[in-house]
């Protein structure tokens, strides 16, 4: 049997509201405008493997068959989608964290700009420490759905949920499809302020110190101190 007629493993309710949750992110990433157009993808760890969003499908054509369920091994059902030219590095990433479950890769504008600088974002607003560090890193360039380009952003993501890519865009980590898209959102949030606040001058920045006590409160804050 042909591989495009073969036919597909039947998928449990609870991976069928994953894959339209993968779904529904993507869509939302789009429509706050931080990935224009087909690009930057979504995923959320699943079992052993991943669900990934497809290549070069507008997401508001998609359907939760379309999206692309990942062996460990990276491989893929026949008959099933091609996955999103990015699958190498949300695979590198998630072997690299653990304890993270989801990962919205953007290119959104202001973090494309400052990646294209080659510029990390510092601490130039207690905010970056949102992203779980002292600053928000920009790892260096590889050409795009490459297992290079997956070894530099999984190394850059080993001790921050999130990491601009030089000359590409950037990539947030959750421990839920939403939270991911929330810290994306975050990181353009203070990527657009950076990019104003280096137009005025050399920025001031935050100590270590200063930012060490932030990490270190944010650990209790909203929710988060709660059972």
């Amino acid at each position: 049997m042909a591989a495009s007629s073969a036919r597909k493993p039947r998928t449990s309710a609870a991976e069928r509201d994953a894959r339209a949750s993968v779904i529904a992110t993507a869509r939302e990433m789009s429509r706050r405008g931080l990935s224009p157009g087909r690009s930057g993808n979504v995923s959320c760890r699943w079992g052993e493997g991943l669900l990934i969003t497809p290549s070069g499908m507008p997401y508001e054509d998609l359907e939760p068959a379309d999206v692309v369920h990942l062996d460990p091994d990276g491989r893929v059902a026949a008959g099933h989608r091609k996955p999103s030219s990015e699958w190498h590095l949300h695979r590198a990433v998630y072997a690299a964290r653990p304890d993270r479950t989801a990962i919205v890769h953007a290119h959104s504008l202001h973090a494309v700009v400052l990646a294209c600088a080659h510029r990390p974002i510092p601490a130039f607003h207690y905010m970056v420490a949102v992203a779980g560090g002292i600053d928000i890193p920009c790892v260096p360039y590889a050409t795009f759905g490459t297992e290079s380009l997956a070894r530099h952003v999984a190394g850059g993501l080993t001790a921050r949920d999130a990491c601009l890519m030089a000359h590409h865009g950037q990539v947030a980590l959750g421990r839920s499809l939403s939270a991911a898209l929330e810290l994306a959102a975050e990181v353009e949030t203070l990527a657009e302020q950076y990019v104003k606040v280096l137009a005025l001058g050399v920025p001031k920045l935050l100590s270590e110190v200063e930012m060490r006590d932030v990490l270190a409160r944010f650990k209790g804050y909203g929710q988060r101190a709660q059972g």
